[in-house]
């Protein structure tokens, strides 16, 4: 059995250890309520700009010859991998690295092999992942986190758009963790580009058929396209964001209870080794005194 120096030392190292589990528990929850906000505000926006993009698609408006619609065979592949810049949140960033390597084995293994799949990492986490395992990280995104805004996103997917214009790359996935609540969040790997949009006759039976377009439809879908793959990557970064949050508040929720727990069983060992302690001292006393009065 451990001594009693021993065991003070360990319960004062997990009460320390308690605390600021505990603390960094509340942080996160209170960071959480504003990223949640967020996300849940913009989700109306997305989906609406989603689902005017559907009507006009199963209404022939959507123009074949976008460039941004264009399918090729994905020879060189950008995947966009969102993490977080810091750890003590689960799984949360173990859980899209896997993900990511497991999404290039099983889709662009080929083009893996030849080199022509590139990584644009936001999150220190991805990054120091990817580089360590020598995959080819192109650029990374870390200090976006600071001043996470639609500017800053749009920022990324202009420069990724006009790669794309130039064929640099045929495809570009995003992998993230999308928001459901603080203790879920739902692995997603999102298509951003070539743009696909599925035709959706009930989305389209809700819409009159005729338009009368000002300007032409071409025209709006030129400013409409970009914007919703701005969108997109905003949307999926303050999923990633709120889900860091959720996945840290219940990360130390189960470090606080788990450090309770060993506390328990620590104070418990305490209490025998002291137990054990003070009946060998008696023993002792009571062994000294038979001998005395012999």
């Amino acid at each position: 059995m451990a001594g009693l120096k021993e065991v003070r030392t360990r319960i004062a190292s997990v009460i320390s250890t308690q605390q600021i589990t505990s603390a960094m528990k509340m942080v996160a929850a209170s960071k959480l309520r504003k990223a949640q906000n967020n996300i849940v505000a913009l989700r109306p926006y997305a989906n609406k700009l989603s689902t005017i993009m559907q009507h006009l698609s199963s209404n022939g408006s959507m123009s074949d010859s976008s460039i941004f619609s264009r399918e090729e065979e994905p020879n060189k592949v950008l995947l966009i991998v969102i993490t977080s810049n810091r750890g003590m949140c689960g799984g949360f960033n173990a859980n899209v690295n896997k993900a990511t390597i497991q999404h290039i084995h099983e889709n662009f293994d080929d083009q893996n092999k030849r080199g022509n799949v590139h990584l644009v990492t936001i999150g220190r986490k991805g990054t120091e992942f990817f580089t360590r395992r020598n995959y080819k990280v192109i650029a990374n995104y870390n200090g976006i986190y600071d001043n996470l805004n639609y500017q800053s996103a749009s920022d990324v997917a202009n420069l990724i758009m006009d790669w794309f214009k130039d064929k640099t790359y045929s495809r570009v996935d995003i992998i993230y963790n999308q928001f459901k609540n603080a203790a879920t969040q739902n692995l997603t790997i999102e298509q951003m580009l070539p743009l696909k949009v599925e035709k959706n006759e009930a989305v389209h039976a809700q819409f009159h058929d005729d338009y009368i377009f000002e300007p032409d439809s071409e025209e709006l879908l030129d400013a409409i396209i970009p914007q919703a793959l701005r969108i997109q990557l905003y949307k999926s970064l303050l999923d990633s964001y709120a889900s860091e949050f959720g996945a840290r508040m219940t990360a130390m929720h189960k470090a606080t209870e788990n450090a309770g727990e060993i506390l328990k069983n620590l104070k418990i060992t305490y209490n025998k080794a002291r137990q054990s302690a003070i009946t060998t001292e008696i023993i002792e006393i009571i062994g000294g005194a038979e001998l005395l009065k012999k």
